[in-house]
């Protein structure tokens, strides 16, 4: 059995605390928090937990095996690099850093003490996403775009910008869906709260093929939206994630192309555009609590020494795009080059 202990009792700590107690193969061992109110909430419901403030402490006890962290991302990096060298396995909430520098770091550490490291993309482990991937691989045809909207009225971040906050998750989607990795990233959006974060952001993503990604993120909007489309060649899907039930719908739509010859001696043509039109199906999805099946698969893979599939090197690949979009956003939406990481005029 697995000894895990939990950093940080705030917002997503107890979600945490709540899957890790009923895991079988996992023993939810310590929960430290530095809010002393946090941690007698603890011990009101797990009285067999250690509740601590001291993370030496837990870091000291040969009890835990791993820690899953869930503090500010600024903290991230201080917490999980403690960690490792005490030789805990790490589950950090997203995004993994605050600069890529230090995601590199804490990937070659993990990777020197043969350590598992991983990263908290929530939404590559629903029902839903993987669905979507399997339509992605096997039936979607040549991708086109990936066009999401993610809005919601607050809640406000006082560290991190809209993009940290809520960009994270689409290219995290993103780059569990493709096999190929976006190489320029463009980002505009603005702060309406005098000393506070940027709260709307729009970003573009672009790569080698035809295939053009859009993310829009806002912390000021009426209404609560989760709706993403994604265009094939073959198919097309919705992805509504506050849909109940069917959160996927794939539609067997699309254009059709074909040359015309107007003259065939000049060999000059007509490109002829066809609509197809036909039929739309929900598939049924897993409806598995996604933070569960992650946990599952992070205490997996301690115990068969093998990677999740949101490893350290996947949080990583997401911090770079992050990083390159604020600073895309500080110079009003300019390209920067994910590859060469210098500004293209």
């Amino acid at each position: 059995m697995i000894g895990i202990a939990v950093v940080g009792y705030g917002y997503w700590g107890p979600n945490l605390v709540r899957n890790l107690a009923e895991i079988p193969e996992a023993r939810l061992t310590h929960v430290c928090d530095l809010d002393k109110g946090r941690l007698r909430a603890v011990q009101a419901r797990y009285p067999t937990v250690q509740i601590t403030d001291n993370l030496e402490e837990v870091l000291r006890d040969p009890r835990v095996d791993a820690i899953a962290i869930a503090t500010p991302v600024s903290t991230h990096f201080k917490i999980a690099m403690q960690a490792l060298m005490s030789g805990k396995h790490v589950f950090v909430e997203k995004p993994m850093t605050a600069t890529s520098e230090e995601g590199r770091r804490l990937v070659e550490e993990a990777a020197r003490r043969n350590l598992v490291l991983a990263v908290d993309h929530t939404f590559i482990h629903t029902g839903a996403v993987r669905k979507m991937r399997e339509i992605v691989d096997d039936g979607l045809g040549e991708m086109y775009y990936y066009d999401s909207v993610r809005v919601n009225l607050g809640l406000f971040q006082h560290d991190v910008s809209v993009i940290w906050d809520l960009a994270v998750h689409d290219l995290s989607i993103l780059d569990y869906l493709l096999r190929e990795r976006p190489v320029a990233v463009s980002a505009t959006g603005m702060s309406h709260v005098l000393g506070e974060p940027e709260n709307i952001a729009y970003l573009n993503l672009f790569f080698e093929s035809r295939l053009i990604a859009h993310i829009h993120v806002n912390w000021l909007a009426p209404v609560k939206v989760r709706r993403t489309l994604v265009g094939g060649s073959s198919k097309m899907i919705v992805y509504d994630d506050l849909e109940p039930s069917e959160k996927i719908k794939v539609y067997d739509k699309g254009i059709t192309l074909s040359d015309n010859p107007r003259n065939e001696g000049e060999r000059v043509y007509d490109m002829l555009v066809g609509y197809r039109t036909g039929d739309m199906y929900a598939p049924q999805l897993d409806m598995t609590e996604a933070l569960t099946r992650e946990l599952r698969q992070f205490v997996s893979c301690i115990e068969h020494d093998e990677q999740p599939i949101a490893d350290g090197a996947a949080g990583l690949r997401v911090v770079r795009i992050l990083e390159a979009a604020t600073q895309s956003l500080a110079q009003r939406g300019r390209v920067v080059d994910l590859g060469l990481a210098r500004m293209i005029a």
